[in-house]
């Protein structure tokens, strides 16, 4: 037999972002060699992080916000916020492998050479986030005088890591990045001098140079970007003209006693602010401002005394009671607010927030007038006033509701449009917009009913009732387009093609009857604008109800007459031999052939080097014998060439 060698060969596997090697044995082939290796200039030169920083450093304010808001300052709760930048600090020392020693502690500091990663960025945003979140859990707590020392030094320590980070991004980040750090350290810095009261000049110095950053970039970047600059100077606001005051030795104004209602925590560090100050016996702050609720209560009272009655739909009814009176001045606010996003941006979120705040007003006014109802006695006058009023809040209340609602379809709507973007945001599907519109259709009739119910309507009432029965009309057309969208989606065309003709038939009829409407419903109310942008959408709700219906009707012909032909299709590929896709080739079944297992560059599939877990194969079992004769043979007895066994007498005796 003659003797059979081979040379060393290798094959050589490039792979981004790794250094090691591969050996892979070979029964055939001893010598042979897998090495996974990279070209030491590019293993030795390119950094572990790319001279582009990461999408964090591009937005330092909504990381701050987001997780701000998910993890407790939403309702105030710093503790919570706290433990959760304890736990985050806690992974990225580990996932960093930047730990402090086992058993005794080993101070490593972050430095320019340190920063190697993005992740010790969020290290350093991180302890300043704990620091100035267990600062403000003592401040909010009404900290004694041992507290407050720890409370300053909590302060101390955030303008410490705030400014470390600030000093970093400005050398990591980009230009944008090192504004929005810079930004964070002054407002870090002027809170900690806000608070120690030693040099309020510099506190309000910090905060304007917070002021001025945010305005700037509130500049640039898209509508989200805007709305959180816009919100984060909102909140520096107070902060300084409450500096500028304490500066001139004035009291405090109106707007200012109405910011504590507002939500943040900025706006707690006030609140807090404030409230030191009035204890303080020596203090300007504490003669000019006495108790704080007392004072905001007081200012809402001296402004509803004023508003003696509640105007809706030409009628009008005394308001008798302070508390509702109050109550229904600060739902009125809150509609000024609403009404105000025509000018400023506002986002859906704060939208939907005022709405609630909305809400919660017109129900405290309900329980109010309510309560008076109950103690009115038998008087008829008075109780047919408090009925009246009872009615229009429960009208007003109504209407807002459909707002609301509108406002979620106007969401929905957006999502529903366009495709998954890079924020992976949920899209919207075709079943959540019908229900939406159930509820519209819901919260109208009800409207409807409550208005229309008295017996002498005036002309107001009227139209207000002609005008949202036209509003429901045209929730029912839309309504009905989407629950064609959702048939659509299944593939079910006849379904489908029937409500976009019966959704198209609907909105036809609305604008028939608004054209038909007499020309004073528009005019007698407030919402012309509305009913002209509500004639726009039912045009475009036609026009879309009438094109998608033609795509289901085109779509439902050709897949009946490609049925026959798919259906033959299917039969004729029908063969009894195996017809399964070809298997992919991996780096172990193909060493002797020079063929790439890493798959195309564009294809994001993960590298065949091994089948794993590894496939079945047959293997060769024992055989099943079956002695079928083994029944039927008779076997010789073999009792007389068995050895006996021999008894004794005693034995045999006893048997």
């Amino acid at each position: 037999m003659a003797e059979v060698t081979s040379k060393p060969h290798s094959i050589v596997v490039k792979l981004h972002g790794g250094v090691g090697s591969l050996k892979f044995g070979c029964g055939n082939c001893p010598t042979l060699s897998v090495k996974v290796r990279l070209p030491p200039s590019k293993t030795r030169s390119r950094p572990l992080v790319s001279p582009d920083p990461s999408p964090f450093l591009r937005a330092v304010l909504e990381l701050m916000r987001e997780a701000q808001m998910q993890h407790g300052l939403r309702h105030g709760d710093y503790t919570r916020y706290r433990r959760y930048c304890t736990a985050r600090l806690r992974r990225l020392y580990k996932s960093l492998k930047f730990l402090h020693g086992r058993g005794k502690y080993t101070r490593r500091n972050i430095t320019e050479s340190t920063v190697t990663d993005v992740r010790f960025l969020h290290v350093v945003f991180y302890m300043a986030e704990r620091a100035w979140s267990h600062a403000m859990e003592k401040k909010t707590a009404g900290p004694n005088a041992p507290q407050r020392i720890y409370m300053l030094g909590r302060f101390r320590k955030a303008v410490k890591w705030a400014a470390l980070f600030s000093q970093l991004c400005s050398i990591k980040g980009d230009s944008r990045t090192s504004l929005e750090a810079e930004a964070y350290a002054s407002y870090m810095k002027g809170t900690l001098l806000f608070e120690q009261e030693k040099n309020i000049e510099a506190a309000m110095l910090n905060f304007k140079n917070t002021r001025t950053v945010y305005e700037e970039l509130g500049k640039y970047g898209g509508i989200e970007n805007q709305l959180l600059c816009r919100q984060r100077i909102e909140e520096v606001e107070p902060m300084i003209g409450f500096c500028s005051r304490k500066l001139g030795g004035s009291a405090l104004q109106e707007h200012d006693l109405l910011d504590m209602e507002k939500e943040g925590p900025a706006y707690d560090l006030f609140k807090a602010k404030i409230e030191d100050n009035r204890l303080k016996p020596e203090s300007v702050e504490s003669r000019n401002t006495p108790d704080i609720l007392a004072v905001l209560s007081e200012t809402r009272s001296q402004q509803a005394a004023s508003m003696t009655e509640f105007n809706w739909l030409g009628r009008r009814f005394p308001i008798t009671s302070a508390k509702t009176r109050v109550s229904i001045l600060k739902a009125q606010q809150l509609e000024r607010d609403l009404n105000g996003a025509a000018t400023e941006p506002i986002s859906a979120d704060k939208k939907l927030a005022i709405f609630d705040k909305l809400f919660s007003a017109y129900h405290e006014a309900r329980s109010c007038i309510r309560n008076d109802l109950a103690s009115a006695g038998s008087a008829e006058n008075i109780r047919d006033e408090l009925n009246g009023l009872d009615k229009a809040v429960s009208a007003v209340l109504g209407l807002r509701t459909i707002e609301r609602n509108q406002l979620l379809v106007s969401i929905a709507k957006s999502k529903f449009a366009k495709h998954r973007d890079e924020k992976n945001e949920k899209i919207t599907k075709p079943e959540e917009l019908v229900r939406l519109y159930d509820l519209l259709i819901q919260n109208t009739t009800d409207l409807t009913d409550l208005v229309s119910s008295g017996r002498d309507k005036n002309e107001e009432e009227n139209a207000f009732v002609h005008e949202y029965e036209l509003k429901d009309l045209a929730f029912r057309a839309e309504r009905c387009f989407y629950l064609a969208k959702s048939y659509s989606s299944v593939s079910k065309r006849a379904e489908a093609y029937a409500l976009f003709c019966y959704a198209r038939s609907l909105a036809d009829s609305a604008l028939q009857e608004l054209a038909n409407s007499p020309h004073k419903v528009l005019k007698s109310n407030s919402n012309a604008l509305t009913l002209q942008a509500l004639i726009q959408d039912l045009e475009a709700l036609s026009f879309n109800c009438r094109s998608n219906s033609c795509i289901e009707h085109a779509t439902g012909i050709m897949e009946d007459e490609s049925a026959p032909e798919r259906l033959s299709k299917g039969v004729s590929t029908i063969s009894l031999g195996d017809n399964r896709k070809k298997d992919p080739k991996y780096l172990l079944d193909i060493l002797g052939s020079y063929e790439s297992a890493l798959g195309e560059q564009s294809a994001k599939a993960p590298c065949r080097i091994s089948q794993f877990p590894p496939p079945f194969q047959p293997v060769p079992c024992n055989p099943i014998v079956l002695d079928m004769a083994y029944n039927a043979i008779e076997f010789p007895n073999l009792e007389n060439r068995m050895k006996k066994e021999k008894k004794g007498l005693l034995r045999r005796f006893w048997g």
